[in-house]
Parts: structure tokens; sequence; C-alpha cells
């Protein structure tokens, strides 16, 4: 990066058991957490690969990456434009079909609906929007086709 120190992000993750018995045999759970934090979390292998249905898997970790990266540049682009936004859900998909080769996820679909103070105009939210996945780190990062769908909606007036 010019002018400034290279950033760095880790990831950890642990797994105990035995491939021995084959693909159909070993247990795909495994503990997954991020320094400085010392709790982890569990994750799996998708159901499709064998995994526990009840835990998160890397897919959908990625997807997840994804939608908070595209959120975070938004209040990010948003506040810096002087846009009240009061809300912001996003239903995120991504996709991977099963012909793909090699197999991956091919495209994620990010479905903001941005709710933001009355007088605001819709245009120039969804500007926004695009000059944030534009900035998105993640979004950038990924040979995935990441596509915007947003909807933006007005708050009811607050009050106070």
């Amino acid at each position: 990066m010019p002018g400034g120190a290279d950033h760095r992000y880790r990831a950890q993750v642990r797994w105990a058991g035995s491939t021995g018995a084959g693909y159909r045999g070993y247990p795909r759970a495994h503990s997954a957490w991020v320094p400085p934090a010392t709790e982890g979390f569990d994750l799996s292998a998708d159901p499709h690969f064998r995994g526990d249905a009840d835990l998160h898997n890397p897919e959908q970790l990625l997807v997840l990456a994804a939608s908070s990266c595209q959120l975070l540049s938004f209040l990010a682009v948003a506040a810096r434009a002087g846009v009240d936004v009061v809300g912001y859900e996003d239903d995120a998909e991504g996709e991977m079909p099963h012909d793909a080769v090699p197999l991956r996820i091919t495209r994620i679909v990010l479905r903001p609906r941005v709710a933001v103070a009355p007088g605001t105009e819709a245009a120039v939210v969804e500007r926004l929007l695009h000059q944030a996945h534009d900035e998105c780190y993640i979004a950038s990062s990924l040979t995935t086709d990441v596509v915007l769908e947003p909807v933006i909606v007005t708050a009811a007036p607050s009050r106070s």
C-alpha cells in the first residue's frame, strides 16, 4: 500500500480425527477463531459434502464476508457523503453450480435493503451503494461475480 504498512489478517482452525477410513469416514467438524479472540466457533463442511448441517461452513462464511464488507463500505461512504442511513439488512446468497470446473462459488448476490432518513434521494443512495461495492476489499479480492440488487426505502420520520 502506498505510504503505509501492509495489513495482515489472521484466522485459525483446528481439527482432530483420522482420514484413515477414507472419504466417507472422517469428521468434518472443526473449530475456528480469529485472534486475539480466545473463543472460537465450530464449523463443518456443507451437508452436500458430508458435513454437519447444524454448523456453519466455509462457503457461508465467504458469502458473509462479502455481505459484511459491503455493509461497512457503504456506511463509510454514506457517512462521508452526509447521507443519513438508519437501517440496513442484506439477504445475501452464494451460488455454486454443481457443474462448475473447478467447483467454486461463481456468484454472490447481495440484496441490501437500505432505510434512509426522509428527504434522501434514492438515486444518491444507489450511487453510494455502487461506490461502496467498488471500494469493498472482499469483493475486490474475489474472482467470483459479486452482484448488487439493492432496495432503498425511506424510514418513517422519528417521533421526538
